[in-house]
């Protein structure tokens, strides 16, 4: 999957049918890829970095990097993040500080929606452990909970960088 794939703006064409930046990203969370790798790679096209790239960069994330840490699906927001605002060169401070204040305000709107952005207490399974990812698994919570989450951050993150 090469950036040119996916359009620069909001809207996807894939094969007849139009798809949004958020049923993208769902569609490849249901596909087998994880939450992080969901919300960044339908940011790549934008960010300027290979779709094949960004799925890379943000395997390890998924599952709150598989420890049911931070969920996935904020951790490839906040790449967006730092993609997009982030301090490149030493002496960049304002990039820094609004490459902070973005991710603070999109993990405070995504905490808001979902009243954490910790995976094992969205989820309610310790994914750290073999039994609570089993668990979790066989209670179906990767296809009830996570595409809704994969959704919100998309769905919040758009909004922060239209501003």
């Amino acid at each position: 999957m090469l950036k040119s794939e996916f359009k620069q703006k909001s809207f996807y064409i894939q094969g007849e049918m139009e798809m949004s930046r958020l049923d993208d990203a769902e569609k490849l969370f249901r596909d087998g890829f994880n939450c992080s790798q969901a919300v960044l790679s339908v940011f790549a096209g934008d960010m300027d970095i290979e779709v094949e790239t960004a799925l890379k960069i943000a395997c390890a994330f998924g599952g709150g990097m598989r420890l049911g840490n931070t969920c996935g699906a904020v951790t490839g927001a906040l790449m967006v993040i730092g993609l997009k605002y982030g301090k490149s060169k030493a002496e960049d401070n304002e990039a820094r500080d609004r490459t902070y204040a973005l991710a603070k305000e999109f993990q405070a709107a995504f905490s808001k929606i979902r009243g954490s952005i910790i995976c094992r207490d969205l989820l309610g399974y310790d994914l750290s452990t073999p039994e609570g990812y089993e668990a979790a698994r066989e209670n179906l919570a990767f296809i009830k909970i996570c595409p809704g989450l994969v959704r919100d951050a998309v769905e919040i993150l758009e909004e922060i960088i239209k501003k």
